[in-house]
């Protein structure tokens, strides 16, 4: 879930969200997937809740409000409207330390005492001249008169001269020490340990290595970390995004005992050698799933709809724990 929190508290707490999700997500066509409404053009789904109501943040669009990042709310769950944008614009600075630059992508949301920390990233499509930025807040709610997203600036930062690209965070909490999963292609996904209460980089210390394919082009991105029942797991998109009807996206999962890895599949091989425990996969006129984020027992994550020629869609997908405390998706 984009909102962390830890201990016995956490869960019950998570317990009480998710069966209040549950109960108002009632439709089910098929069975397992959820019967949504509304504004669902959503890419890279950011799911979090405060109070009573529910908020999706998501990539921008380059023809609106100069990318910045969208938000979208839902009373229920189920129908979906627009909120508007982060910003009008983009902060000034993003043109400048990425040219050519036309919307921001991938948000995470995390609130920790208190504060909520949006982190987002800025690149262009296909190169590793990219950076991850945060900016924090006191609410989601934008009818709250306290409500303002205050860019803090840049958290980490990749050129051709890195091995690694800077997109795509998710950020936990592991008892007091925030740390950020991040990376798109290239040396696959990484890992830096960050400091509250800024929420940015703790130090300068080489990232580490969390998963990797082995072999070019390295399609393994948009991490997200979820514990359950005293384990970590790292949720991963692979293969191709963003093709529409051509999308080869899908999600994969591992496992470890540590935040820091290493992570492993079912059959304990290692992500960093490909290893990989299927999650999600394109059913019917539902193409290329992935850009995942997971609230509770919640999977949020974008398709490709067949039946709307390939635009991306918003679905929020069940999850379950097997025999074997493995997560399932019911799609």
């Amino acid at each position: 879930m984009r909102r962390r929190l830890g201990g016995a508290s956490a869960a019950l707490l998570a317990a009480g969200l998710v069966a209040g999700l549950v109960a108002g997500l009632a439709a089910c066509a098929p069975p397992g997937a959820r019967e949504l409404t509304g504004d669902l053009s959503t890419h890279d789904p950011a799911l979090a809740r405060e109070g009573d109501t529910w908020y999706v943040y998501s990539t921008g669009s380059e023809t609106s409000d100069h990318g910045t990042i969208q938000i979208r709310s839902s009373e229920d769950g189920t129908h979906w409207v627009s909120r508007g944008t982060v910003w009008d614009e983009q902060p000034e600075w993003i043109e400048t330390a990425i040219p050519g630059v036309k919307n921001l992508w991938a948000p995470e949301l995390v609130e920790h005492d208190g504060t909520w920390y949006l982190y987002y990233s800025a690149s262009t499509f296909g190169k590793n001249t990219s950076l991850i930025a945060l900016a924090t807040n006191e609410t989601l709610d934008p009818e709250d008169p306290e409500y303002e997203w205050v860019d803090r600036g840049a958290v980490l930062e990749s050129s051709s001269r890195d091995d690694f690209n800077a997109i795509d965070a998710a950020v936990v909490d592991d008892d007091g020490t925030p740390w950020m999963a991040f990376g798109s292609f290239w040396s696959g996904i990484r890992m830096v340990e960050l400091a509250w209460p800024s929420g940015l980089r703790a130090d300068a210390s080489e990232p580490l290595r969390l998963a990797d394919r082995g072999a070019p082009p390295n399609a393994v991105e948009a991490p997200y970390l979820v514990e359950h029942d005293g384990d970590w797991f790292l949720f991963v998109s692979r293969d191709a995004c963003c093709q529409g009807l051509d999308s080869t996206y899908s999600i994969a999962v591992g496992r470890a005992d540590e935040v820091t890895g290493p992570y492993l599949d079912r059959d304990g091989t290692p992500m960093l050698l490909d290893g990989h425990e299927p999650v999600l996969e394109a059913e019917g006129d539902r193409i290329g799933p992935g850009g995942q984020s997971v609230f509770g027992d919640t999977l949020a994550l974008h398709y490709y709809d067949a039946r709307l020629d390939g635009a991306f869609q918003l679905a929020l997908v069940p999850l379950r724990w097997d025999a074997e405390g493995w997560p399932v998706a019911d799609w």
